[in-house]
Order: structure tokens, then C-alpha cells, then sequence
């Protein structure tokens, strides 16, 4: 692997080396036979998702001025919107024809709810390429409106998806404040194994991903579907937090690169480096300052961590696409294959 000429030039690339090094017949999309891309399977689902904005919106509403400001700063600054897309996906694969656009909703206000949180626990500096939501309104209001947001996803959870739905949406906040505590907890822990770094992602970002992709089958009361598509949750929602962590040795994505490493976050991706610079464990021990992680970014985009952990993402990914099998035949199915592939293989 050549040397990286800087941080601009490493994890797409790393991404782009995944594409092209997967034979034919086992990328995560080989299967596909109608859509042609993430745009296209999001068309699907463009009404819907249109819908969905527009509730989202009204259900951050409040007469506390603070909770919409707070809330609305955020959702101004945007995002994939994919766990919405998940859950209107899901329904239609299994056949749900009601309306879905307020169930899609759940899913982004917890993940709204946890954004807030998140960025005052970190102390982030920026979120989605804005100042983050704190720095602006102050972190007890925007913890406060991070409660506000979680509570509303799980009354709405009763009202659109039954009582299956929300039964496991309270297993799945549970997982998500677990899998925070552990993250927590293990800060600057260069100890932390391969095993323990899946555990955390996986109660911290793939169980509400997984929730959204079931959500549509609770709500049809097709319990069978509803468990395959938790599994495929589980294995995208893996892919996606590597990639994300992949990703953070990137420019352009809306966050500072390198965030991670200047916490002394260890993700994936470091682990795999420092097995291969043994310098970089012990320089860890203190905290870096903002002068060493540049050139620290650049060191790690030299060793195989990026690619090694991308594979790890991708098999996820591919475990994911196999409990599609037992869902109907059709283009939702299809299109869910597409975002599959495309949590890994984003650049951004």
C-alpha cells in the first residue's frame, strides 16, 4: 500500500480499493435486478419520505420555544435520513400498505435525541458540518430537548407501531444507553479487544438501526419478517459504524478528520493500527496534542487498517443481505440490498 500524501487522500480510496478487489457475485448488491443505485432505491420511498419530513418537523413542535430551536438547528443541518428510509423500505417488503410516514419518524427522533447527547458527552465541536448544537444553545437545554426527543419517539412508537414495536424499542434504548456507557467508560482504553469494540457498536448504533428496518413488520404483525429484518439491521447497522469510524480519517464529511483519535477514541480502525505501529500505542498513552494527529492520520492511512477494517464492515454487510432472503421477492427487498451496500461503500 503506497504512502497517503495526506488526510484528504485515505479512506476513499481505502473504499474504493474494497469495490474494485470483490469478485463478481459476492458484492452486497450482485444480487440486484432493478435498482440501480442508492438514489434509486430512495425513489421508492420518495413520498414517504417526504411525508416523514414534514412530521418530523411538526413532532419536534412545542410550546417551550427552546425544544423546537434546539431540535430544528439540528435538522437543519441535515443528513441521510437512511433509518427512515429502512423502516418505509421494511413495510413495503413485507407487504404493510398503511401509512408509514409517522412510524419512520421514530427512528430519527432517537437518533436525533442521541445526536444531542452525544455531542455534549464528547464536548464535539462540529456536527454535520455546522458548530454543534450545544456550543450554540448550551449543553442542560440541549440535553433537556435530547430527552424530549427520546420520549416522543417512544410515544409515537405506541401509536403507529403496536405493542411489539414499542416491547422492542425499549429494548433498544436500553442497548443504546448500555452501549454509550461502555463507549464511555473504555475512553483512552487502549486495551480494547476487537470483541469489546463490536459489542459496543453493536448495543450503541446497530439495534436502533435494526429496530427501523423491523419496525414496518411489527406494525403488519409479521413476526417472522420482523426477525429477519432485525438481522439485517444488526449486520448493516455493524457495517455502517466501521465505515463511519473508517471515515473519520477522511475531509469532508462534516466532521473535523481525526476527531476520534485526538479523544483517544479507539475504534476499529486504530486497533488495527496500532498492531501495525507499535510507536502509536505508546504515544496514545497521553493525549495528543492538535499538532500530532495530522501526522498520525497520515500514518495510519499508510497501514492496512483502513482496508482491514472495511473487509470487517463488508462481511457484516454481506451476513445482512442473506436474512433478505426470507423476505418476498420485489423491489423493496432489492432496494434495501442497495443501501446495504451503499453504509459501506459511502465516502461521506
Amino acid at each position: 500500500m503506497g504512502a497517503a500524501t495526506g488526510p484528504a487522500a485515505n479512506a476513499a480510496p481505502a473504499v474504493d480499493r474494497l469495490r474494485r478487489s470483490r469478485p463478481a457475485g459476492l458484492h452486497a448488491g450482485a444480487r440486484l435486478t432493478s435498482i440501480a443505485g442508492p438514489e434509486a432505491a430512495l425513489a421508492l420511498v420518495a413520498d414517504e419520505l417526504g411525508r416523514a419530513e414534514v412530521e418530523l418537523r411538526a413532532l419536534v413542535v412545542s410550546d417551550v420555544a427552546e425544544v423546537p430551536a434546539i431540535a430544528g438547528y439540528l435538522l437543519d443541518a441535515g443528513g441521510k435520513r437512511l433509518r427512515p428510509a429502512l423502516t418505509a423500505l421494511g413495510a413495503r417488503a413485507v407487504g404493510f400498505e398503511g401509512p408509514v410516514a409517522r412510524l419512520m419518524c421514530v427512528g430519527e427522533l432517537l437518533h436525533l435525541g442521541s445526536l444531542l447527547h452525544d455531542d455534549v458527552v464528547d464536548d464535539a465541536t462540529l456536527r454535520r458540518g455546522r458548530v454543534a448544537t450545544h456550543r450554540v444553545h448550551g449543553a442542560p437545554a440541549v440535553v433537556l430537548t435530547g430527552d424530549f426527543c427520546l420520549a416522543r419517539a417512544m410515544w409515537l412508537a405506541a401509536q403507529e407501531g403496536g405493542f411489539d414495536a414499542v416491547e422492542a424499542l425499549g429494548r433498544t434504548v436500553t442497548e443504546m444507553a448500555e452501549g454509550e456507557v461502555l463507549q464511555l467508560k473504555r475512553a483512552g482504553d487502549l486495551s480494547t479487544t476487537f470483541d469489546t469494540y463490536l459489542d459496543v457498536i453493536d448495543r450503541k448504533s446497530a439495534a436502533l438501526i435494526s429496530w427501523c428496518a423491523a419496525a414496518g413488520a411489527w406494525a403488519a404483525g409479521d413476526h417472522g419478517a420482523a426477525a429477519a429484518l432485525q438481522r439485517f439491521g444488526r449486520g448493516v447497522g455493524k457495517a455502517f459504524q466501521i465505515t463511519d469510524d473508517v471515515l473519520d480519517y477522511a475531509t469532508g464529511t462534516g466532521k473535523e478528520p481525526g476527531a476520534d483519535l485526538r479523544e483517544r477514541k479507539v475504534t476499529l480502525p486504530l486497533i488495527f493500527a496500532m498492531e501495525e505501529l507499535p510507536w502509536l500505542r505508546a504515544r496514545l498513552v497521553a493525549a495528543p496534542a492538535d499538532a500530532d494527529v495530522g501526522p498520525w492520520v497520515e500514518a495510519i492511512t499508510t497501514t492496512a487498517a483502513l482496508d482491514r477494517s472495511l473487509q470487517v464492515a463488508q462481511g457484516f454487510a454481506d451476513d445482512a443481505m442473506s436474512a433478505l432472503d426470507e423476505l418476498p421477492a420485489g423491489e423493496p427487498r432489492d432496494a434495501l440490498r442497495v443501501l446495504g451496500a451503499y453504509l459501506v461503500e459511502r465516502t461521506r
